[in-house]
């Protein structure tokens, strides 16, 4: 196992940034999952990190030695990639032994490295099975056992899921979450997919136009976005917001909204007057006989536990999650609030999250 630290990381291809001075450290035995949406330079980092990818400004640390320079097989580093990239012609146990047959080590102790890789991803009836003969998720398992046999510092992910169906793709995440429970390896994830970085992570890396916004624990980001892009990617469904101006009333502090309305909120630090975004997440929104908030809907989902409702709120689309089986007519008004400790509030122009003043928030 091993500790990472990214410090001041940059890359470049000519003139054109993909990465702007990127710093991490990832502790021994961590499992970090890098998130943003698609060109954001996660991948890029990961395969900087592999050494499939030069590094153009900065240092890698890898077990607390500089790695810019070092070839990417002798950092002691094993990669799946999103693509399986297993041999059609091999069995699985000639899949999984390939690396160390290449690199001519003893029979018998290649033999216990498959026998303990069989067993940790539940391969040992398929070892005489081709990959054509196999599931994408036990294609997927088999990709890992060629990483855990060669018993690495470090385990990099590049997207593994993205092959699978829903199905598969809930329980591959679970698989290799346990895999790294019993492995204790430190483990990099990249994806693309939010759900599993909340499902998998110790820490998330939130990431978007080659930087870094947020680092932390799954529900640290999720309680306390530092602004409005984390706040709208963690989570699914995502946040909703509604504009609107910090004003203070005889009751206190509250939103006023475009359509009159007035939200109650804790107090936060800005001046009175001032232009925000109202961010409530749609697990958060409560049905009140009098609320604050008008809400149009437009479209109504039923999951069975669930029922999602779609609609308009101060002319912003809204969704909204109840556990109650609703089914109001379109165009119906349904009046809502939501408690002032589950609404977050960012100033419109900066897009960064206003801190709350009070006491408990």
């Amino acid at each position: 196992m091993a500790e990472l630290s990214l410090q001041n990381i940059e890359k470049r291809y000519g003139p054109t940034r993909v990465l702007h001075g990127v710093s991490l450290d990832i502790n021994d035995g961590e499992f970090i999952v890098l998130v943003g949406p698609s060109g954001c330079g996660k991948s890029t980092l990961l395969r900087m990190i592999a050494g499939l990818e030069e590094i153009s400004g900065g240092d890698l640390f890898i077990a607390g030695a500089r790695t810019n320079d070092v070839p990417p097989q002798q950092r002691d580093i094993s990669m799946v990639f999103q693509s399986y990239a297993l041999f059609p012609h091999m069995n699985v146990r000639d899949n999984i032994t390939f690396g160390p047959r290449m690199r001519r080590e003893q029979s018998e102790a290649t033999q216990q490295a498959l026998g303990r890789a069989a067993s940790i991803l539940n391969l040992g009836d398929y070892l005489d099975r081709t990959p054509g003969q196999l599931s994408g998720g036990q294609r997927q398992r088999v990709a890992m056992g060629r990483s855990i046999v060669r018993d690495p510092k470090v385990f990099l992910f590049d997207e593994p899921l993205s092959n699978l169906d829903a199905k598969l793709r809930v329980q591959m995440r679970t698989e290799i979450k346990a895999l790294h429970q019993k492995l204790g390896t430190t483990m990099v994830y990249v994806t693309h997919d939010q759900i599993e970085a909340m499902t998998m992570a110790d820490r998330i890396v939130v990431m978007n136009g080659g930087r870094i916004e947020q680092i932390g624990a799954p529900l640290e980001l999720y309680d306390r976005p530092v602004n409005r892009f984390v706040a709208s990617f963690i989570g699914s469904p995502a946040m909703s917001f509604i504009s609107g101006t910090y004003r203070r009333n005889s009751l206190g502090m509250a939103i006023e909204l475009a359509d009159g309305g007035l939200l109650p909120v804790n107090p936060v630090d800005a001046p009175d007057g001032t232009v925000v975004d109202v961010g409530i997440r749609p697990e958060n929104y409560v049905l009140l006989d009098n609320g604050p908030l008008q809400f149009q809907t437009e479209v109504v989902e039923t999951t069975g536990p669930e029922t999602h409702v779609f609609g308009r709120i101060a002319g912003a689309e809204v969704r909204c999650v109840f556990r109650l089986r609703l089914d109001p007519a379109t165009g119906t008004v349904l009046r809502l609030g939501a408690e002032p400790g589950h609404i977050h509030i960012f100033d419109a122009t900066t897009g960064l999250r206003l801190p709350s003043t009070a006491t408990v928030q």
